[in-house]
């Protein structure tokens, strides 16, 4: 049988992971996404959407269809999957990688406040500006509705649902974003504070530049640990090496009788 590798996706390595091993002659993928975005692109190899039902529902669906690796490379902050799909894998036995990019480190010139979770961002903010370019994402917002004094710009690729602030204006929009175009953005809202996860890459890592080009305080939340006893990929190449996909793809490439 083909060697079948599951996918916890809705990052852009998940997508490259999925097209590289879907390239692969003999090479079964499944990319799971959560259900959050409502378009979220084509992707190589089967997809399945919504949730598994916490961690024993991983483990039976990992089971049932027969997987034989598991690539976590889903965003940094989604802890609740990752901690579920530790648990599946190690009741299960089947190999796991989970597949972080590298977090963004500050330069000399950067302004950064670090802080452990959205509540603590907000609790920060009064004390830094008034004009909040928050790009935390849709579904943190109630940590800011209470700040009632503070004027939001919020960036989101979904339209944000109750309850958030009550002062705020929405931007639906997906990066990549140019340090120009940030800039651009971040003075034409005379923003004097920005709000980010440590989320990584270079997507979004423009409003960055931006912000530290125009001496701005940026609020950036630290990443979630990870749970213990993981092993971790900075990158696709790095954790297609991890992957042990077993003899059967090597069956599969060859054809009949010219294998050496």
């Amino acid at each position: 049988m083909s060697p079948h590798v599951l996918v916890l996706g809705g990052t852009t390595e998940a997508r490259r992971l999925a097209a590289e091993l879907a390239a692969r002659p003999g090479v079964r993928v499944t990319t799971s996404l959560a259900g959050r975005v409502s378009r979220p692109g084509a992707l190589d190899g089967d997809v399945r959407v919504g949730g598994f039902g916490g961690a024993d529902g991983l483990v039976r669906w990992l089971r049932e269809h027969r997987v034989d690796a598991v690539v976590d490379a889903t965003h940094p902050f989604a802890a609740a999957i990752t901690a579920n799909a530790a648990r599946a894998a190690a009741a299960t036995g089947i190999p796991a990688v989970v597949l972080r990019r590298a977090g963004w480190t500050p330069g000399p010139d950067d302004r950064w406040h670090w802080v452990d979770s959205l509540p603590e961002a907000a609790a920060l903010l009064p004390s830094l500006g008034r004009r909040v370019f928050l790009t935390t994402g849709r579904l943190g917002l109630a940590a800011f509705a209470h700040l009632s004094e503070l004027h939001f710009l919020v960036r989101t690729v979904e339209p944000p649902e109750p309850p958030m602030p009550q002062d705020m204006e929405v931007l639906l929009t997906r990066g990549p974003f140019t340090p120009d175009a940030e800039r651009t953005l971040l003075r034409a809202h005379r923003v004097d504070v920005l709000v980010t996860k440590d989320s990584g890459g270079e997507a979004t890592a423009a409003k960055l530049t931006a912000a530290r080009d125009l001496a701005l305080p940026v609020v950036v939340v630290r990443r979630p640990p990870l749970p213990a006893d993981v092993t971790t990929a900075p990158d696709v190449p790095s954790a297609l090496a991890l992957l042990d996909l077993g003899p059967a793809s090597r069956a599969d490439v060859c054809a009949a009788d010219t294998c050496p």
